[in-house]
């Protein structure tokens, strides 16, 4: 199939969706969070959390920075394309997927290069049972954005629940490289890995 055929020559590359939603640990536990340059760009605040991200080892620290890295995914820099973004989450809220799906479609259509539209509607499929369709999606959110751990726990998801075991470990292994602190994360490595070096025994 194509997208498989994609992923494994863009897995050893570049590698929520589904990662698991944190509170964020600065509001709870006292932890700082370094904050980006207000008058940075889009992009630069980005590049700037995703590097706190990859330094820091504390599970809660972390967590914090992905948080904020979750804010600046939720804008989109345009406000006809956040309200869309609004109005399909309401839509999903209400489990009113089809509408949903046009609400991002509409996004999409409106800014291709906003990695979270085309994430949003990776998660949707894959809650309606549309791998292909989710794939594809994940494509597009890594190719604008190789960091999305969101995407990148998508992918593995996916390929986890269609049986492909050693894809899986090489998706959470890229998830790891940008999340390093992330348990479910290094607890995915691990059962994977003991499991697949005990299948080779």
């Amino acid at each position: 199939m194509r997208f498989f055929a994609l992923l494994s020559a863009a897995l050893p590359l570049t590698l929520g969706l589904l990662a698991p939603i944190v509170p964020a640990a600065a509001a709870e536990k006292d932890v700082i969070v370094e904050q980006p340059d207000a008058n940075a760009s889009p992009k630069h605040r980005l590049d700037n959390l995703y590097a706190q991200l990859k330094r820091e080892r504390d599970p809660e620290k972390a967590n914090g920075i992905a948080q904020e890295i979750r804010v600046e995914w939720n804008d989109s820099g345009s406000a006809t394309v956040n309200l869309l973004m609004q109005w399909a989450d309401k839509a999903i809220e209400d489990k009113r997927n089809v509408a949903a799906l046009d609400f991002l479609d509409q996004a999409i259509a409106l800014k291709p290069t906003y990695a979270e539209s085309w994430n949003r509607r990776a998660t949707l499929n894959y809650a309606s049972g549309n791998y292909r369709k989710s794939m594809s999606d994940i494509e597009h959110v890594l190719e604008l954005d190789p960091r999305h751990f969101g995407a990148l726990s998508g992918m593995a998801a996916i390929l986890n629940d269609t049986g492909n075991e050693q894809l899986t470990l090489k998706a959470w292994e890229r998830f790891l490289d940008v999340f390093p602190a992330n348990r479910t994360a290094q607890d995915q490595v691990n059962t994977l890995s003991e499991k697949l070096a005990g299948s080779r025994t």
